[in-house]
């Protein structure tokens, strides 16, 4: 094996014509417990089934025994249905809960901002949802959302240790009173109350929302305890809700200054931690925050709880010791600049009502709750792990491998939320002893188990087949079936996680001893002879990935902080495979007066004067006009009569770039430019220097643009490759 041996899983995919069976499954027999399966072999006569796992027999249920034979088959042992969902019969969840927890330490303008988008919001959350709120600066404000004169808060010293224990004593929860009886449920309802209920209440309280009053001295930070609020918040939850599908939605305008979970200090010179200084070890809070953020998040993954991250600010604000309260519950981050639109678009207001836009086909918001994710596989290969949203459940067993990749040494996973893009890559080892034959199968089969967006307890099963191969016929047919893409998200992700702990440099030196052992191994060639090589159409595209993953900001962290590289590699481990191509190779499309749009080389030859060009790079789309259609517009050609192409022209990209983000979550920074401006720069950065400064001869080669810089092109790069793969053979 040339790349990781694994696969990319989206539980929550929507697939049409998806079997739903409203049964439980039938499983094998402890400790295997696979499910039935199209790939079982099925005894008609002896009413027997035996599982390709464990090889195991068991006895058909009574009532499958009874009503199936070879021409009446349930849906999950019909060949092709390789993924069923059950609707498992369990009583109805209690209504999912939203704790909104709010910084109040910005200033006034984007304050406003924030309350509108707050109160648009809570219209939005659908009526049966509970509720609550929690603001913090300085102190730490639990809003009582039952009084209906005045406004009562509960307010918290960052500077001590919170914990659920101490908000029962505070608040005085689980007391005993004359006549008995466990008054939980009546204390907690003060404090989170369904929405139809609480509405006008809580709307007040946000619109009365005043920057925090305490003073900040000058040349100091604001006083801002968000690790402490956070801490209250899942107090809260753990109290009442443990199981229960809940969602923190922290909304921060800068770095947490004081308490638990500081990540910088108040005093304004002292800078931000950067790379340089977390390589060096020398960053004096990122230890204690780090460890304090993935405490947090350990107790959210045991109540099955979900942490959102909406950060606006201009400055870093503590996204990486933070990236864990996501990463490990499947919550979303959103960055951005601030928490009004700008020039740049409403990113933050468009991806907070995006994520609360109910599905057009249930009603119901598309976000999914409690799920648990279960891998069984085949003897002849073991699991090193996953690398998504997921914290380890700590199962283990015989089909655990001792090599681990992401969360690893355990079989099962639990994913606190998802939607139908969140994806999990999970990573395998061989560890047959002998060869196998040829085309014999290896099975996978993954369970998940989880809360649909209509409240509905369900179960998803995939159960896979795929060949051996060892001989070079078996190898031939390997090749057939190798997915490129779904090969380089792999590799990007592991590659993306090992750059956290290790250096750059040895990763660099891994990605081309892998692409080297593949292109020896899959190519075309005549030994030493560089000019023959010749990858098949099935491996050709996979080396381009390959470059731009080395150029990407996920490896090369120069000109971006430690909590832009936090966000970019967060966002890769859940993503699916479209979006993270995207994300790893930009696409590029050319507008011009000569043909309708179409793609165009991610290259610098592609910049012409009298184009527009629309990069998508998923994190931002550059929308790019060429010194003569940003002249012509200046001027006016497009309002003229006889000018309509030029007018069409310019309004292509836009229409495009609207039904681009439509669907994208997050929604992307939107940066307009022309040539020769400063934000030209976003373009350039992601191109092909196919022909740079120091090229004589690029004036000669239609090169109106030329980038400066020291990285070769794509093509030496894979002149380069030919010649290192031909050699190693």
């Amino acid at each position: 094996m040339a790349v990781p041996l694994g696969c990319l899983y989206t539980p929550m995919k929507s697939i049409p014509n998806l079997v739903q069976l409203p049964y439980e499954p039938v499983y094998c027999k402890d400790p295997c417990r696979a499910t039935l399966n199209s790939f079982c072999r099925i005894d008609f006569v002896g009413k027997i089934w035996t599982c390709p796992f464990c090889f195991a027999r068991n006895h058909l249920p009574p009532h499958y025994a009874a009503s199936m034979s070879e021409t009446s088959l349930p849906g999950e042992l019909i060949p092709g249905f390789t993924t069923v969902e059950y609707q498992l019969p369990r009583a109805a969840p209690s209504p999912p809960v939203f704790m909104f927890v709010v910084d109040t330490s910005m200033i006034p303008e984007e304050m406003e901002a924030l309350k509108q988008s707050l109160v648009v919001t809570l219209s939005l959350v659908p009526p049966e949802a509970k509720v609550g709120l929690i603001t913090f600066g300085t102190y730490i404000q639990l809003h009582d959302l039952s009084s209906q004169s005045c406004g009562k808060a509960f307010v918290f010293h960052p500077k001590k240790e919170i914990t659920a224990a101490t908000i029962q004593d505070m608040l005085g929860l689980f007391r005993q009173r004359q006549g008995g009886g466990n008054q939980a449920a009546d204390a907690l309802r003060h404090f989170i109350m369904p929405r139809s209920e609480c509405e006008y209440q809580i709307s007040t309280i946000i619109e009365d929302l005043q920057p925090d009053p305490w003073p900040v001295a000058t040349g100091a930070r604001a006083l801002r305890c968000t690790g402490a609020a956070m801490s209250v918040a899942t107090g809260l939850l753990e109290l009442g809700f443990q199981g229960v599908g809940c969602r923190i939605l922290t909304f921060i305008s800068g770095p947490c200054t004081v308490g638990e979970g500081t990540v910088v200090s108040t005093n304004l010179e002292e800078r931000m931690r950067s790379h340089p200084e977390l390589e060096k070890g020398t960053a004096p809070h990122f230890e204690n925050a780090n460890k304090f953020y993935l405490a947090l998040a350990e107790r959210l993954v045991k109540s099955g709880h979900v942490c959102d991250l909406f950060a606006c600010s201009l400055d870093q604000l503590g996204i990486l010791e933070m990236r864990h309260l996501v990463e490990k519950t499947g919550g979303y981050v959103i960055n951005h600049e601030a928490f009004a639109g700008g020039v740049q678009g409403d990113v933050f207001v468009q991806s907070l009502m995006k994520m609360f836009t109910p599905d057009p086909e249930s009603g119901k918001l598309h976000l999914g709750f409690g799920a648990k994710i279960d891998l069984l596989a085949s003897r002849e290969f073991k699991v090193c792990g996953a690398i998504g949203t997921v914290a380890s459940l700590g199962e283990k067993g015989d089909q655990v491998s001792e090599v681990e990749i992401g969360v690893g040494k355990t079989k099962s996973w639990a994913m606190a939320g998802l939607d139908k893009d969140n994806t999990v890559a999970f990573y395998f080892e061989i560890c047959n002893a002998e060869p196998m034959p040829d085309r014999k199968c290896y099975y996978l089969q993954i369970q998940t188990q989880y809360q649909a967006p209509t409240g509905e307890h369900r179960m998803r099963v995939t159960t896979l087949s795929f060949p051996a191969a060892n001989t070079e016929a078996g190898v031939e047919f390997l090749a057939n079936g190798f997915d490129q893409e779904a090969a380089a998200v792999l590799t990007s992700r592991y590659v993306a996680h090992r750059a956290r702990s290790e250096e750059t440099f040895e990763i660099m030196r891994w990605l081309d001893r892998t692409l080297i052992k593949l292109c020896t191994k899959f190519g075309s060639y005549t030994k030493g002879d560089a000019a023959s090589f010749h990858l098949q159409p099935q491996f050709s595209i996979f080396p381009q990935f390959i470059f731009h993953l080395r150029r990407s900001p996920f490896l090369q962290v120069f000109n971006s902080s430690p909590d832009e590289t936090a966000l970019y590699r967060s966002e890769l481990n859940r993503q699916n495979v479209a979006n993270s191509l995207v994300m790893i190779q930009p696409t590029l499309i050319c507008y011009s007066l000569q043909g309708p749009p179409s793609p165009v080389l991610l290259d610098n030859l592609s910049i012409q004067p009298d184009r527009i060009l629309l990069l998508d790079a998923f994190f931002w789309v550059t929308v790019w006009t060429g010194e003569t259609i940003a002249a012509w517009r200046n001027q006016g050609y497009h309002e003229m009569p006889g000018y309509e192409n030029v007018k069409q022209l310019l309004i292509d990209p836009d229409e495009d770039l609207k039904e681009l983000i439509r669907d994208r979550f997050p929604v992307p920074r939107i940066i307009i430019t022309d040539q020769h401006k400063s934000q030209a720069r976003f373009l350039l950065a992601r191109l092909n220097p196919s022909h740079k400064h120091d090229d004589p001869m690029a004036s000669n080669q239609g090169a109106s643009e030329l980038i400066y810089t020291d990285d070769v092109s794509l093509q030496v790069f894979l002149e380069h490759l030919a010649k290192l793969a031909v050699e190693q053979s």
